[in-house]
């Protein structure tokens, strides 16, 4: 993009000329085609019948098809409770584990970010080795108070002996960089981790010196974390939600395994459509629409605090 220039010889970074302004329009239509033309697809399929889905494909309403609404009608009316109950155990179990994990890698970040830490690789190894203990001895059908208290005093045998001549240890750099490395595994298996680094930005960025005027005035760290810390740090906060409740709203394997038939979530309803007679997807659209539709809701409402929250950090001086 062209960039002109002011009389006074100065250079405009935020005036372009007129052929990058048509460009960036024209990447902007694009991408916006791009980005919507699935709703779209999604829209009308929800409006067809099987014989228009498997004779088509059909784009334009009254002109090359007549919509109807048998798909939702089926959905609401037909199926009734099993599409409510499912939906709202995608609404509980989205919003619940959201919060828990936002709630706890605010706190993990905060304290990246503020407290020094340096543990031993021994001390580190001793844990796994009490930990790896407890966990046989589970296996072995012990009962979990003991398993438990053998493993607690194996570790603490291994850190007043073994531990002890480990002169290596990590801090918070290291911390910082092994939760970032957990990204090759499955996001909804370590999103505590990637909450952990998204926060620690943002609590970075907050000036250390209010804290250190509110410690002198007599806070307490848990204080200062919850009335300062927290409330500059919301633009962070909400982007960071959002980020975890699209993961957690749209999880199916671990719903797969872990849920009864009375605890699915919705994923599990809309992969479900895929039947013997093959993928039902005038059905399946209807779920995905209104699976889909309260995050969209969501980030449209919430879109100032996502827009602030995704710079924050971006720029540091």
């Amino acid at each position: 993009m062209g960039i002109i220039r002011r009389r006074s010889g100065s250079v405009s970074i935020t005036t372009v000329s007129l052929p990058g302004m048509a460009l960036s329009y024209i990447a902007l239509v694009a991408w916006s085609f791009v980005v919507l033309f699935p709703l779209y697809w999604l829209a009308i399929t929800s409006l067809k019948t099987p014989l228009d889905v498997n004779s088509g494909p059909f784009y334009i309403p009254w002109r090359d098809f007549q919509p109807n609404l048998d798909s939702w009608h089926y959905i609401f009316v037909d199926l009734g409770e099993d599409t409510f109950r499912p939906y709202l155990n995608t609404v509980v179990v989205g919003l619940t584990s959201t919060a828990i994990t936002v709630i706890l890698g605010s706190m993990a970040a905060y304290g990246l970010v503020r407290m020094r830490y340096r543990v031993t690789l021994g001390a580190i190894a001793s844990f796994a080795v009490g930990l790896a203990l407890t966990v046989v001895l589970l296996i072995q059908h012990w009962a979990l108070p003991l398993a438990a208290l053998a493993g607690l005093a194996l570790f603490v045998l291994l850190l007043q002996t073994v531990a002890r001549r480990s002169k290596r240890a990590v801090g918070n750099d290291d911390i910082a960089f092994w939760m970032i490395s957990q990204r090759m595994l499955p996001p909804v298996a370590v999103v505590i981790p990637i909450v952990v680094w998204l926060m620690r930005d943002y609590f970075q960025s907050v000036p250390l010196e209010l804290e250190e005027s509110a410690a002198i005035d007599g806070a307490s760290p848990y204080r200062i974390f919850r009335s300062i810390v927290l409330p500059l740090a919301v633009p962070g906060l909400v982007a960071t939600f959002l980020f975890v409740l699209v993961f957690a709203w749209n999880e199916y394997l671990i719903a797969l395994f872990l849920t009864s038939a009375n605890a699915q979530t919705l994923p599990l309803t809309v992969a479900a459509q895929n039947a013997t007679r093959g993928p039902q997807w005038w059905y399946m659209s209807v779920l995905i629409l209104i699976m889909i539709g309260p995050v969209i809701a969501m980030a449209i409402a919430l879109e100032r605090f996502i827009a602030r929250g995704l710079l924050v950090g971006a720029v540091k001086g």
